[in-house]
């Protein structure tokens, strides 16, 4: 299976994207006491450099964000806490850990895996099952923050001398041979420079196991299955996780053998509609209808102040990271961004009941007597967008712990925003600092749910037209 990630250097780079807080790669090895630690008391030695001595794994990198992720233990040294299976299911996601390995001498990649990171077969096995692991035929280009032992390992390993007597490799261009896939299965021999990425700590989705997912099941055909996604779950999962899915929940839900496809996204916070295609062909036809326009996608929004009816047009900052800036202002490779406030009515404030069934998060809005439903049509789908947009307009979404704290400091204080219509830049180093102290007055991702639903889905000109139940927060009203 494909990688989930566009290349490798942005893996390293960015760290453990798929979690909301932001975590640093490639620590420094030499000078770690884990390293040293590790160096003693472990019998495969994890943060070792690759050489021409017998060993049997070499780790790239070392393990990310130890101090957060770790117990003391005997003389002041850290070690992870003691690993079983992957279920049941956490209540609540840990710290990430990220291990990159290179292989140097062939073998199954279960023993490999055991044996470098001290892990039990049974623990790795449910991480392969997951897909929580890659590889690679080749290691990948370090990122600017490697050590110059990590820079070393990754020269040596290659080498054209040693890239040339690799039979798996020719044919095929150094960057071809970088791309990443899912291991599949325990047994799956790796020779020796194979590159390994182990997500240790998966991102979890306990939601997942709380669901009557034959409930939430809207239609089913032979070509496509619609689905009323519950918020606090992914679609289709995450680049460690794709095991706790709505994909594959409700594909076990409807006694399938064969797992449903995702063929468009939606937030993890999110709920409502959604289609999951049944086979390859009708998911490359929906793809086809999205890019056609043929899709209508209309949502119910609970914000936090009203927003005047009509169009509203933004522009994207195209960089593929969480929180999504917008500016109402054109600016030059941004992505445009457009949606139709249909309507807006005031509606009671969910009440606390409600709030905590849905584990809706209290980012200090003021007021808190009224709320408002606004039905919008998506005319542009870009990755958080009607969540940018709203917040934007200072009318955040109901529980959008990221966004609604960006939008409480702009009503503090107008001129924070620098793109929005009282910036107070003038220069372009003043613009870069502006943008950095933005950024930084943005929340994390919400845990479970926000006042956001697709509420309706429909192709063709209205031929498939589908509606999800009442959306969370009506459930507290009169």
């Amino acid at each position: 299976m494909g990688s989930a990630s566009a290349g490798l250097v942005s893996i390293f780079s960015n760290g453990y994207r798929s979690l909301s807080a932001p975590v640093s790669s490639w620590r420094t090895l030499a000078s770690s006491s884990l390293y040293k630690h590790y160096k003693r008391n472990s019998k495969s030695a994890v943060f070792s450099c690759l050489s021409s001595s017998k060993i049997e794994l070499s780790c790239l990198s070392s393990k990310v964000d130890v101090a957060q992720t770790t117990t003391t233990s005997v003389n002041g040294y850290f070690s992870y806490h003691k690993y079983d299976r992957l279920l049941p299911c956490p209540s609540e996601n840990g710290p990430p850990r990220v291990e990159h390995l290179v292989v140097s001498e062939g073998g199954p990649v279960l023993e490999y895996i055991c044996k470098s990171l001290d892990l039990p077969p049974l623990f790795v096995a449910d991480l392969i099952h997951f897909g929580a692991v890659y590889y690679a035929l080749v290691c990948p280009q370090p990122p600017p923050s490697a050590t110059p032992e990590q820079i070393r390992i990754f020269k040596e390993v290659t080498a054209p001398s040693v890239l040339s007597k690799r039979t798996s490799i020719k044919g095929k261009t150094v960057r071809e041979a970088q791309k990443t896939f899912r291991i599949t299965h325990v047994e799956q021999f790796v020779e020796a420079g194979t590159y390994l990425r182990v997500h240790v700590h998966p991102k979890r989705f306990p939601r997942c196991y709380e669901i009557d997912w034959k409930s939430r099941i809207i239609a089913v055909t032979d070509s496509y299955v619609v689905l009323d996604k519950p918020a606090g779950t992914s679609v289709g999962g995450t680049s460690d996780n794709i095991e706790e899915s709505c994909a594959t929940f409700a594909s076990r839900a409807l006694g399938f053998s064969t797992p449903l496809k995702t063929t468009h996204q939606i937030d993890n916070c999110t709920e409502g509609c959604v289609v999951l295609a049944r086979t390859k062909e009708y998911c490359s036809i929906f793809h086809g209808k999205i890019r056609e326009k043929k899709v209508k996608k209309l949502y119910l929004a609970l914000t936090a102040a009203p927003v005047p009816i009509g169009i509203i047009t933004h522009y994207m900052r195209p960089i593929n990271v969480a929180p999504r800036l917008v500016s109402e202002d054109f600016i030059k490779g941004w992505y445009l961004c457009k949606l139709e406030v249909m309507e807006c009515k005031e509606v009671p404030w969910p009440d606390p009941v409600i709030q905590q069934k849905y584990c809706i998060e209290d980012s200090e809005w003021p007021l808190k007597d009224r709320a408002y439903e606004c039905k919008i049509n998506l005319l542009t789908g870009r990755t958080h967008q009607v969540r940018a947009q709203l917040a934007a307009c200072g009318a955040p979404i109901v529980g959008d712990s990221m966004y609604m704290p960006a939008a409480i400091a702009e009503m503090a204080n107008p001129g924070l925003n620098p793109f929005g219509k009282y910036k107070k830049y003038t220069t372009e180093s003043d613009k870069e600092m502006a943008v950095t102290k933005w950024f930084a007055r943005f929340g994390k991702e919400p845990k479970v749910a926000i006042g956001l639903q697709a509420c309706q889905i429909s192709w063709d000109d209205g031929e498939h037209f589908y509606e999800a139940r009442s959306p969370w927060w009506r459930s507290g009203m009169a």
